[in-house]
């Protein structure tokens, strides 16, 4: 049995139809806006979300702190919930690059809603760092995949817009998101300022997100971009990867789904299991009794080629992805059944 590698859907090897795709691609030096296939990944990527523009990145993160940078001036405050990416995984970038405080809120399985945003707009008063800017990300990695209401969206955007702060979407996950809810990336787009949108993790591309947003916010990151180190130049290999992958890979996310429910499902049988977070997309989360070993626990799986990753004192996750099949599926059930 191969290495059935559970770690994280960034861990997706392109397909040999993405392979051949990117290895047709017309290339030039994107610096000096030159390379066709970016400029069409851009076009594309912001046609889907009804927006002006975007800028092909090389990570996620970086597509996250150029957004946060160009919608914020420093000093200020980001409010944006205790779980997200920008705030756990991104290494202080928001401190350091835009030089901004964090005010962290306690959502829902890291979703947040109008009246939470409300309540956290600090007053203008000079002992108070002021309010500049709403992140959320959708879905939410560390609330297990879990997916915002549009109307939850819609109204901290109003609100955003009543009280005169930027709004910005991390999207790692947010085709996940568009593939069980019922909006769509038009629908949302036109809500936001900027939007991050990941192309590395289930949509399976080797490398890159795109950050969307007006001509004027794109041509301010245009230029962190460059001062970050992010421009490429004949990185029209890599969007084409991103191109197929809107063509191609989309719809299919909603398997990946399918197999980290059945996950799920067994999961709650197990003796071993002491909680579970709901399943809404591709990110199974749960808690093991405490009488497990978390360490021990993973040792055992990798023993038998399964990979994951500890989420907590006692929480490990599973992600499911395009490179994990239904045999793959079936042979982690029986590990799990063993242990």
């Amino acid at each position: 049995m191969k290495v059935v590698d559970l770690r994280s859907d960034t861990v997706t090897k392109p397909t040999k139809g993405m392979l051949n795709f990117m290895f047709d691609a017309k290339v030039g030096d994107d610096v000096f806006g030159e390379d066709e296939t970016i400029n069409a990944l851009e076009v594309k990527t912001a046609s889907l979300f009804k927006m002006e523009a975007g800028l092909f990145c090389p990570s996620g993160t970086m597509t996250n702190q150029i957004g946060i940078k160009i919608l914020s001036n420093p000093p200020g405050e980001l409010i944006c919930d205790h779980l997200s990416h920008v705030y756990q995984y991104e290494g202080g970038g928001i401190a350091f690059n835009s030089g901004l405080s964090v005010n962290l809120l306690k959502g829902d399985r890291g979703r947040l809603n109008a009246e939470m945003v409300r309540n956290a707009i600090n007053p203008d008063d000079v002992h108070k760092a002021g309010s500049q800017l709403v992140t959320l990300e959708n879905t939410c990695n560390r609330g297990g995949g879990s997916i915002y209401d549009f109307k939850d969206l819609n109204s901290i955007s109003v609100l955003c817009k009543e009280r005169g702060l930027n709004y910005h979407l991390d999207g790692a996950r947010i085709f996940n998101a568009l593939c069980e809810a019922d909006y769509t990336a038009s629908e949302i787009g036109p809500l936001f300022d900027t939007i991050s949108v990941c192309l590395s993790k289930g949509l399976g591309c080797p490398v890159g997100s795109v950050l969307l947003g007006s001509v004027e916010n794109i041509k301010k990151a245009k230029r962190i971009r460059k001062i970050l180190g992010g421009g490429m130049r004949q990185a029209g290999y890599l969007a084409a990867a991103g191109i197929y992958a809107l063509d191609h890979h989309i719809e299919r996310l909603k398997e990946d789904h399918i197999r980290a429910k059945q996950i799920a499902a067994e999961m709650e049988r197990l003796s071993f299991t002491k909680s579970l977070m709901p399943v809404e997309t591709n990110v199974v989360v749960f808690e093991l009794n405490n009488d497990i070993n978390l360490p021990e626990f993973l040792s055992k799986l990798k023993k038998e080629n399964i990979l994951a990753v500890a989420f907590g004192p006692q929480q490990v996750r599973f992600v499911t992805h395009l490179d994990v099949d239904d045999e793959q599926l079936d042979y982690l059930v029986k590990i799990l059944k063993s242990i």
